[in-house]
């Protein structure tokens, strides 16, 4: 949304309206602004992410799990780890935090039209990921073949289940893993980069999106590069301990770039020429 009129550090307020469970660590919060002409003019696009405040807990920013295409309402995806995410998960229905945004350079919804497109995440990895391809359902015609590889710790920690449930429905190929099985699970045990043995792609159309913990992502990197993808047709975001959100405090410095304004979404080949070796390995 135009912040023209809008100071860009004044948190606006919004309401929770809805919480999804998704696993013992990972809840969805569903968020509505409690203006309601900014709630109803607000816009962001796939990849992007708010910095969100709480009293006492600070500021952190955090991706849109929701689609460009579903206006109304804004989707957090969260994992309880720090003070203001713990204190999230302490929320309840009608409850207010404050958000600022959207911020950050989004996912190339443009160059990906008509594209094959390969999602790969792990944990709560799959949360930036998410709005992308609902964004891809809701405009179903513009994509190519959508395919969904995601890993978990144990079939317990899988996350976003019912999402997962309804893109099978909807004809995405989603495919699971898990590091440790447990009783009743019948799907694969291993590593995520085993499924992409099982997902050859047509390179001339196809480009992987990846998000995950660092481990995991160096391991895809790897792979994807032997099954010959490109550089250029692998995206990612890029974590960092944001304080601004609008490239002014340079506490995401990147070798030259800020994540907040120059990311957080960056393909492999940019994340080579800036050095990023510790991911590029």
């Amino acid at each position: 949304m135009p912040q023209t009129s809008i100071d860009i550090y004044l948190p606006q307020q919004a309401r929770v309206e809805e919480i999804i469970v998704e696993n013992s660590q990972i809840s969805t919060f569903v968020l509505s602004f409690s203006d309601r002409a900014y709630n109803n003019g607000f816009r962001h696009r796939p990849g992007q992410f708010v910095l969100v405040s709480m009293p006492h807990c600070g500021e952190a920013p955090i991706s849109i799990s929701s689609p460009s295409t579903r206006p109304g309402t804004i989707h957090l995806s969260v994992r309880r780890a720090g003070t203001l995410t713990t204190a999230m998960h302490g929320l309840r229905l009608g409850d207010t935090l404050g958000l600022r945004g959207p911020y950050g350079r989004p996912f190339p919804m443009e160059q990906l039209a008509g594209q094959d497109l390969l999602f790969v995440a792990g944990g709560i990895g799959l949360a930036p990921l998410r709005g992308v391809l609902n964004t891809c359902l809701d405009q179903r015609e513009r994509y190519g073949a959508l395919t969904v590889l995601y890993g978990s710790r144990t079939p317990s920690d899988i996350a976003f289940q019912a999402d997962l449930e309804l893109w099978r429905e909807k004809g995405v190929d989603c495919r699971l893993t898990v590091d440790a099985t447990e009783a009743g699970w019948s799907g694969s045990v291993g590593l995520v980069t085993a499924l992409l043995d099982t997902v050859p792609p047509e390179l001339s159309r196809s480009t992987a999106l990846l998000c995950g913990p660092p481990l995991m992502f160096r391991a895809v990197l790897g792979k994807l590069a032997t099954m010959g993808f490109s550089d250029e047709q692998v995206l990612t975001t890029m974590e960092r301990q944001m304080k601004c959100g609008v490239g002014i405090c340079r506490h995401c410095h990147m070798d030259g770039k800020l994540a907040c304004v120059d990311g957080p979404v960056f393909s492999l080949a940019e994340l080579r020429k800036l050095k990023i070796l510790e991911l590029a390995e």
